[in-house]
């Protein structure tokens, strides 16, 4: 008789998106007269920039030509790709990073879920809390995360680090050593960032303690702020304690087309082991690389006309971020983020939970946003909103919360 992965069994309810994905199909069938406004996911609205969807129609027109044909990508990604981020994410940057440190994919949230299978289970985990789930849930899956405690919503072998109010929604350095420490900056779901010289005192205690840090810079293309670093690397002696995670779903409009890459040093080794050459053998067994077509649309991102045009965009989006910002401070609530990252973090209001503001939201106003508490026990009482929308519904959202009598 087959058995099952009973770690699955083990991961409560189901993916917080699926579940609020469910509430909203459910409202809008009671009510079909109803136009719901979504800032809840965080995906993207904008078209792809026109250098991109020249880019996809050059690379489609040579797959049709023998002489130009493309079949499996390389292991780590085309070079073109990968020597052009690593002279613009890195170079550019005063990173040095190689071309073969970087693993083409189709996405960070792949990567990151799939990045602990090169770490044994007896490893610890840190996360920030609230976290993106993703991080915690392939640790569940995997059976590194110990017993659920459905009172405090915590597993007992997760090292959970708060960002709160009072710390500027900033992990403070664990009383607990861990082996694996997740970071995510600017963050998701609070905005928040770090400094440069914040980030460093993270690496130099991740190679004190023998650590890894897993450092997801998948919204570094909305950092304004001249001290907030883009890179991990950018500080001294990540080299030898990081990995970083990129996405071109947030910077380039690539929810829908899925490309990422991760970054593993050559420097970060296990005693004599290079992590390159695990997460190489790892990548080169279970995945086929991202469509050529798709590769030399990430290519296009780093042209000039593709860098003025995303940047646009970006702009774009944290108009949005602005708006609801200020709107929501206006209107009495608290408000954090939507500076350097495209999320508004907001407090609940009086003592309502995170999914009684959901439910307000939806049910009186047509709003979808998402519920904090879904982040980990330090999102309760509080709510995140996404940027990601269009100009005219993010203001039409907004006008219809500040009608709410609270």
């Amino acid at each position: 008789m087959f058995k099952l992965n009973e770690n699955y069994l083990k991961l409560p309810g189901s993916y917080l998106f699926s579940t609020i994905g469910k509430k909203v199909n459910a409202y809008s069938a009671a009510h079909p007269d109803k136009r719901i406004i979504r800032l809840g996911i965080g995906d993207v609205t904008q078209p792809l920039a026109p250098a991109i969807i020249e880019a996809l129609h050059r690379a489609v027109d040579e797959m049709g030509h023998a002489e130009t044909f493309h079949g499996y990508a390389p292991d780590l990604g085309y070079e073109f790709l990968r020597d052009t981020i690593a002279e613009n994410d890195y170079r550019a940057r005063g990173c040095d990073i190689s071309p073969d440190e970087i693993f083409v994919s189709d996405g960070a949230k792949c990567d990151s879920s799939n990045i602990q299978e090169i770490f044994g289970l007896d490893n610890k985990i840190a996360v920030c809390d609230p976290v993106y789930p993703v991080y915690v849930d392939s640790n569940v899956m995997a059976g590194r995360t110990g017993t659920y405690d459905k009172n405090t919503e915590t597993w007992s072998d997760v090292i959970y680090m708060p960002c709160t109010a009072a710390n500027g929604f900033a992990p403070e350095l664990p009383k607990e050593t861990p082996d694996l420490i997740y970071l995510c900056f600017p963050n998701n779901p609070t905005g928040a960032t770090v400094t440069k010289a914040q980030l460093q005192e993270w690496v130099d205690y991740a190679n004190k303690v023998g650590a890894v840090i897993i450092y997801d810079a998948a919204y570094e293309a909305y950092i304004s702020d001249a001290d907030v670093p883009h890179s991990i690397y950018e500080c001294q002696g990540a080299q030898t304690c990081a990995i970083e995670l990129r996405s071109f779903s947030k910077n380039a409009g690539f929810t829908g087309v899925r490309l990422g890459f991760t970054v593993i040093p050559k420097e970060l080794k296990c005693g004599d082991v290079m992590l390159h050459s695990l997460w190489a053998r790892r990548h080169g067994t279970k995945y086929n690389g991202a469509p050529y077509i798709v590769q030399r649309a990430g290519e296009a991102v780093y042209s000039e006309a593709g860098k003025e045009q995303l940047k646009q965009q970006v702009a774009y989006y944290m108009k949005n971020a602005s708006y609801i910002y200020n709107g929501l401070k206006e209107a009495g609530f608290t408000v954090s983020g939507g500076v350097n990252a495209p999320y508004i973090w907001l407090k609940t209001p009086g003592s309502m939970t995170s999914w009684e503001f959901f439910d307000m939201l939806l049910e009186n106003v047509n709003v979808v946003g998402t519920p904090g508490s879904g982040f980990g026990p330090s999102g309760e009482g509080y709510f995140r909103l996404t940027a990601f929308g269009s100009y005219e519904n993010t203001v039409e959202a907004v006008d219809r919360i500040r009608t709410l009598k609270l």
